[in-house]
């Protein structure tokens, strides 16, 4: 029964995925590709964070990085998680304001494909994980 949901669940994507880039330019299915790759860790990237009232550079990163935006009230903050081994990240946050901005640089190409768009489906992100804890009370 499970199969059968993960299936129908795949066949879906797929569709919309199909679907979706007829509607799109060329340029258009590159960048997804790209932001695909560079959120699987396969892209290097440089973030740096600036202060704009002293000009000083407040964090610089290089790596196999992805780069969220999250809204924390007032202005938000950058979220970097790097892959900096095979099973081994690191998470930086760095608090934006109206004196605070930041540039992400992609540090080489990328093999993207203007004719394909990329869809990953990870069986093991399709189930929740769970923590149980046996013990007397």
């Amino acid at each position: 029964m499970r199969a059968r949901r993960i299936v129908a669940a795949g066949a879906v994507v797929l569709a919309g995925g199909v679907m979706l880039t007829g509607c799109m330019s060329d340029a258009d299915t590159v960048s997804d590709n790209i932001s695909t790759a560079a959120e699987q860790f396969e892209v290097e990237r440089r973030i740096v964070a600036v202060n704009g009232i002293t000009d000083a550079i407040m964090l610089e990163i290089e790596g196999r990085c992805s780069v969220e935006t999250a809204d924390s009230g007032l202005n938000g903050s950058l979220e970097i998680t790097c892959k900096i081994g095979p099973n081994e990240y690191t998470k930086h946050f760095v608090g934006l304001s109206d004196n605070v901005s930041y540039v992400v640089q992609q540090l080489g190409t990328s093999d993207a494909s203007v004719y394909h768009h990329r869809v990953l489906i990870k069986p093991e992100n399709l189930l929740p994980e769970f923590d149980y804890e046996a013990g007397e009370q």
